[in-house]
Protein backbone atom coordinates (compact mmCIF):
# COMPACT_ATOMS: atom_id res chain seq x y z
CA UNK A 1 0.00 0.00 0.00
CA UNK A 2 1.39 3.44 -0.93
CA UNK A 3 2.22 5.97 1.78
CA UNK A 4 -0.50 8.34 2.94
CA UNK A 5 0.72 11.25 0.80
CA UNK A 6 0.99 9.38 -2.51
CA UNK A 7 -1.22 7.92 -5.23
CA UNK A 8 -0.45 5.04 -7.57
CA UNK A 9 -2.22 4.11 -10.79
CA UNK A 10 -1.72 0.60 -12.14
CA UNK A 11 -2.81 -0.13 -15.69
CA UNK A 12 -4.71 -3.39 -15.33
CA UNK A 13 -5.42 -3.34 -19.06
CA UNK A 14 -4.64 -1.12 -22.05
CA UNK A 15 -6.39 -2.90 -24.91
CA UNK A 16 -9.57 -2.64 -26.92
CA UNK A 17 -12.80 -4.59 -26.61
CA UNK A 18 -11.28 -7.58 -28.43
CA UNK A 19 -8.10 -7.67 -26.36
CA UNK A 20 -4.66 -8.30 -27.84
CA UNK A 21 -3.89 -10.83 -29.21
CA UNK A 22 -7.21 -10.93 -31.03
CA UNK A 23 -8.69 -14.41 -31.32
CA UNK A 24 -7.62 -15.98 -34.63
CA UNK A 25 -5.48 -13.02 -35.71
CA UNK A 26 -1.98 -13.64 -37.09
CA UNK A 27 -0.93 -10.00 -37.56
CA UNK A 28 2.51 -8.82 -36.44
CA UNK A 29 1.20 -7.28 -33.20
CA UNK A 30 -0.98 -10.23 -32.18
CA UNK A 31 1.94 -12.61 -32.71
CA UNK A 32 4.57 -10.26 -31.27
CA UNK A 33 6.91 -11.60 -28.55
CA UNK A 34 6.98 -8.12 -26.95
CA UNK A 35 4.96 -8.46 -23.71
CA UNK A 36 3.88 -4.81 -24.05
CA UNK A 37 1.79 -5.88 -27.05
CA UNK A 38 -0.26 -8.25 -24.85
CA UNK A 39 -3.16 -5.97 -23.98
CA UNK A 40 -6.12 -6.99 -21.86
CA UNK A 41 -9.29 -4.91 -21.71
CA UNK A 42 -8.76 -1.34 -20.44
CA UNK A 43 -8.98 -0.67 -16.70
CA UNK A 44 -6.95 1.05 -13.98
CA UNK A 45 -6.41 0.35 -10.27
CA UNK A 46 -5.96 3.39 -8.03
CA UNK A 47 -4.26 3.23 -4.62
CA UNK A 48 -3.52 5.75 -1.89
CA UNK A 49 -2.55 5.28 1.73
CA UNK A 50 -6.24 5.30 2.64
CA UNK A 51 -8.11 3.59 -0.18
CA UNK A 52 -7.96 1.40 -3.26
CA UNK A 53 -10.48 1.34 -6.10
CA UNK A 54 -10.85 0.21 -9.67
CA UNK A 55 -12.13 2.09 -12.71
CA UNK A 56 -13.96 -0.43 -14.93
CA UNK A 57 -14.01 -4.20 -14.57
CA UNK A 58 -13.83 -5.82 -17.99
CA UNK A 59 -13.91 -9.53 -18.83
CA UNK A 60 -10.23 -9.85 -17.87
CA UNK A 61 -10.66 -8.38 -14.37
CA UNK A 62 -10.03 -11.63 -12.48
CA UNK A 63 -6.80 -12.43 -14.34
CA UNK A 64 -5.67 -8.80 -14.05
CA UNK A 65 -6.09 -8.92 -10.27
CA UNK A 66 -4.13 -12.17 -10.06
CA UNK A 67 -1.37 -10.77 -12.27
CA UNK A 68 -1.02 -7.59 -10.19
CA UNK A 69 -1.64 -9.27 -6.81
CA UNK A 70 -4.61 -7.01 -6.08
CA UNK A 71 -5.76 -7.74 -2.51
CA UNK A 72 -8.06 -4.81 -1.77
CA UNK A 73 -10.79 -2.98 -3.67
CA UNK A 74 -12.89 -0.53 -1.67
CA UNK A 75 -15.06 0.68 -4.54
CA UNK A 76 -15.72 0.23 -8.26
CA UNK A 77 -16.11 3.17 -10.65
CA UNK A 78 -17.39 2.89 -14.22
CA UNK A 79 -16.95 5.00 -17.34
CA UNK A 80 -19.77 3.48 -19.44
CA UNK A 81 -21.70 0.23 -19.80
CA UNK A 82 -20.04 -1.42 -22.81
CA UNK A 83 -19.30 -5.08 -22.11
CA UNK A 84 -15.51 -4.68 -22.22
CA UNK A 85 -15.82 -2.35 -19.22
CA UNK A 86 -18.41 -4.08 -17.01
CA UNK A 87 -18.43 -7.84 -17.61
CA UNK A 88 -15.97 -8.65 -14.83
CA UNK A 89 -18.37 -7.11 -12.29
CA UNK A 90 -19.13 -10.30 -10.35
CA UNK A 91 -15.42 -10.87 -9.66
CA UNK A 92 -15.65 -7.97 -7.20
CA UNK A 93 -17.23 -10.47 -4.79
CA UNK A 94 -13.79 -11.45 -3.44
CA UNK A 95 -13.38 -7.91 -2.12
CA UNK A 96 -16.55 -7.74 -0.03
CA UNK A 97 -16.57 -11.00 1.87
CA UNK A 98 -18.21 -10.68 5.26
CA UNK A 99 -21.68 -10.24 6.69
CA UNK A 100 -21.75 -6.45 6.45
CA UNK A 101 -19.14 -5.78 3.75
CA UNK A 102 -20.62 -4.11 0.68
CA UNK A 103 -19.15 -2.80 -2.58
CA UNK A 104 -19.90 0.84 -3.50
CA UNK A 105 -20.45 1.13 -7.25
CA UNK A 106 -20.15 4.60 -8.81
CA UNK A 107 -21.25 5.64 -12.29
CA UNK A 108 -23.74 7.69 -14.22
CA UNK A 109 -27.39 6.77 -13.65
CA UNK A 110 -27.56 5.38 -17.19
CA UNK A 111 -24.57 3.10 -16.67
CA UNK A 112 -25.80 1.93 -13.27
CA UNK A 113 -29.14 1.01 -14.81
CA UNK A 114 -27.40 -1.27 -17.32
CA UNK A 115 -25.19 -2.87 -14.66
CA UNK A 116 -28.20 -3.47 -12.42
CA UNK A 117 -30.04 -5.16 -15.29
CA UNK A 118 -27.05 -7.30 -16.28
CA UNK A 119 -26.30 -8.33 -12.70
CA UNK A 120 -29.78 -8.20 -11.17
CA UNK A 121 -29.00 -11.20 -8.94
CA UNK A 122 -26.20 -9.28 -7.23
CA UNK A 123 -28.32 -6.21 -6.50
CA UNK A 124 -31.20 -8.31 -5.14
CA UNK A 125 -30.63 -8.08 -1.39
CA UNK A 126 -32.59 -11.28 -0.87
CA UNK A 127 -29.57 -13.06 -2.36
CA UNK A 128 -26.94 -11.37 -0.18
CA UNK A 129 -24.82 -13.55 2.07
CA UNK A 130 -21.29 -13.22 3.50
CA UNK A 131 -19.53 -14.73 0.45
CA UNK A 132 -21.52 -13.05 -2.35
CA UNK A 133 -21.06 -9.69 -4.03
CA UNK A 134 -23.16 -7.07 -2.26
CA UNK A 135 -23.13 -3.97 -4.50
CA UNK A 136 -24.55 -0.60 -3.49
CA UNK A 137 -25.24 1.83 -6.35
CA UNK A 138 -24.03 5.44 -6.06
CA UNK A 139 -25.23 7.54 -9.03
CA UNK A 140 -22.61 10.03 -10.24
CA UNK A 141 -24.09 13.43 -10.99
CA UNK A 142 -21.03 15.55 -10.17
CA UNK A 143 -17.73 15.40 -8.27
CA UNK A 144 -17.54 12.85 -5.45
CA UNK A 145 -14.96 11.44 -3.07
CA UNK A 146 -13.66 7.99 -2.33
CA UNK A 147 -11.78 8.52 0.91
CA UNK A 148 -8.93 10.95 0.12
CA UNK A 149 -9.44 10.95 -3.68
CA UNK A 150 -11.79 13.41 -5.36
CA UNK A 151 -13.23 12.22 -8.69
CA UNK A 152 -14.81 14.59 -11.19
CA UNK A 153 -16.73 13.05 -14.10
CA UNK A 154 -15.60 14.27 -17.51
CA UNK A 155 -18.33 14.13 -20.15
CA UNK A 156 -17.08 12.76 -23.47
CA UNK A 157 -18.63 11.52 -26.71
CA UNK A 158 -18.25 7.80 -27.45
CA UNK A 159 -20.77 6.36 -29.88
CA UNK A 160 -24.40 6.34 -28.76
CA UNK A 161 -23.89 5.54 -25.07
CA UNK A 162 -23.30 8.17 -22.42
CA UNK A 163 -19.64 7.97 -21.41
CA UNK A 164 -17.47 9.77 -18.90
CA UNK A 165 -13.81 9.88 -17.97
CA UNK A 166 -12.58 10.90 -14.54
CA UNK A 167 -10.31 13.58 -13.14
CA UNK A 168 -8.45 12.29 -10.06
CA UNK A 169 -7.33 14.73 -7.39
CA UNK A 170 -5.82 14.50 -3.93
CA UNK A 171 -5.75 17.64 -1.82
CA UNK A 172 -5.43 20.45 -4.34
CA UNK A 173 -3.39 18.38 -6.79
CA UNK A 174 -4.84 17.49 -10.17
CA UNK A 175 -3.00 14.23 -10.65
CA UNK A 176 -4.56 12.39 -13.57
CA UNK A 177 -7.37 12.45 -16.11
CA UNK A 178 -8.46 9.01 -17.31
CA UNK A 179 -10.40 8.84 -20.60
CA UNK A 180 -10.11 5.35 -22.13
CA UNK A 181 -13.03 5.62 -24.59
CA UNK A 182 -14.01 8.70 -26.58
CA UNK A 183 -14.27 10.25 -30.01
CA UNK A 184 -14.77 13.87 -28.96
CA UNK A 185 -14.22 15.82 -25.75
CA UNK A 186 -16.40 18.88 -25.14
CA UNK A 187 -14.67 22.14 -24.24
CA UNK A 188 -16.19 21.99 -20.75
CA UNK A 189 -14.29 18.76 -20.05
CA UNK A 190 -11.10 20.16 -21.60
CA UNK A 191 -11.32 23.09 -19.18
CA UNK A 192 -11.70 20.77 -16.19
CA UNK A 193 -8.51 18.93 -17.18
CA UNK A 194 -6.25 21.92 -17.73
CA UNK A 195 -3.33 21.85 -15.32
CA UNK A 196 -3.52 18.09 -14.78
CA UNK A 197 -0.21 16.30 -14.31
CA UNK A 198 -1.00 13.19 -16.38
CA UNK A 199 -3.48 12.69 -19.21
CA UNK A 200 -4.40 9.06 -19.91
CA UNK A 201 -6.19 9.05 -23.25
CA UNK A 202 -7.80 6.76 -25.82
CA UNK A 203 -5.60 6.04 -28.87
CA UNK A 204 -7.10 3.24 -30.93
CA UNK A 205 -5.05 3.42 -34.12
CA UNK A 206 -3.54 5.77 -36.73
CA UNK A 207 -6.61 5.88 -38.96
CA UNK A 208 -9.76 7.78 -37.92
CA UNK A 209 -12.46 5.71 -36.20
CA UNK A 210 -16.14 6.51 -35.67
CA UNK A 211 -16.15 6.07 -31.86
CA UNK A 212 -12.49 6.30 -30.75
CA UNK A 213 -9.61 8.74 -31.02
CA UNK A 214 -6.84 8.19 -33.54
CA UNK A 215 -3.25 9.06 -32.62
CA UNK A 216 -3.55 12.48 -34.27
CA UNK A 217 -6.79 13.20 -32.42
CA UNK A 218 -5.36 12.06 -29.09
CA UNK A 219 -2.37 14.35 -29.55
CA UNK A 220 -4.74 17.23 -30.34
CA UNK A 221 -6.42 16.64 -26.96
CA UNK A 222 -3.02 16.68 -25.33
CA UNK A 223 -2.27 20.03 -26.98
CA UNK A 224 -5.55 21.47 -25.70
CA UNK A 225 -5.12 20.18 -22.14
CA UNK A 226 -1.38 20.80 -21.70
CA UNK A 227 -0.49 18.02 -19.23
CA UNK A 228 3.04 17.37 -18.00
CA UNK A 229 2.86 13.87 -19.43
CA UNK A 230 0.45 11.92 -21.63
CA UNK A 231 -0.14 8.16 -21.67
CA UNK A 232 -1.87 6.46 -24.61
CA UNK A 233 -4.24 3.58 -23.82
CA UNK A 234 -7.11 1.52 -25.29
CA UNK A 235 -4.76 0.52 -28.12
CA UNK A 236 -5.69 -1.90 -30.92
CA UNK A 237 -3.58 -4.45 -32.75
CA UNK A 238 -2.97 -1.85 -35.48
CA UNK A 239 -0.27 -0.29 -33.28
CA UNK A 240 2.97 -1.97 -32.22
CA UNK A 241 4.21 -0.68 -28.88
CA UNK A 242 7.86 -0.12 -29.81
CA UNK A 243 7.12 1.43 -33.20
CA UNK A 244 4.50 3.75 -31.76
CA UNK A 245 6.67 4.82 -28.84
CA UNK A 246 9.64 5.57 -31.10
CA UNK A 247 7.72 8.21 -33.03
CA UNK A 248 6.25 10.16 -30.12
CA UNK A 249 7.31 13.55 -28.82
CA UNK A 250 8.80 14.03 -25.37
CA UNK A 251 6.15 13.77 -22.70
CA UNK A 252 3.99 11.33 -24.67
CA UNK A 253 4.30 7.64 -23.85
CA UNK A 254 2.54 4.37 -24.55
CA UNK A 255 0.91 2.63 -21.60
CA UNK A 256 1.08 -1.15 -21.21
CA UNK A 257 -0.51 -3.73 -18.95
CA UNK A 258 1.10 -3.67 -15.51
CA UNK A 259 2.60 -0.17 -15.83
CA UNK A 260 2.49 1.80 -12.58
CA UNK A 261 2.40 5.59 -12.31
CA UNK A 262 3.48 6.97 -8.94
CA UNK A 263 2.45 10.42 -7.74
CA UNK A 264 4.35 11.44 -4.61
Amino acid sequence: MPSTDSLTITFLGTGTSLGIPVIGCDCAVCTSPDPRNKRSRSSIYVQTGQTSFVIDTGPDFRSQCLRENVRRVDAAVYTHPHSDHIMGFDDLRQFCFGEHATMPVYSTPECLETIQLAFAFAFDRANWNPVYLKPVAWPVTGPFEISDVRLTPLEVVHGKVRTVGYLLETGNRRLAAYIPDCKHIPESSIELMKGVDSLIIDCLRLQPHWTHLSLEEALAVREAVGPRQTWLTHISDRLDHASLAAGLADGVQVAYDGLKLHFA
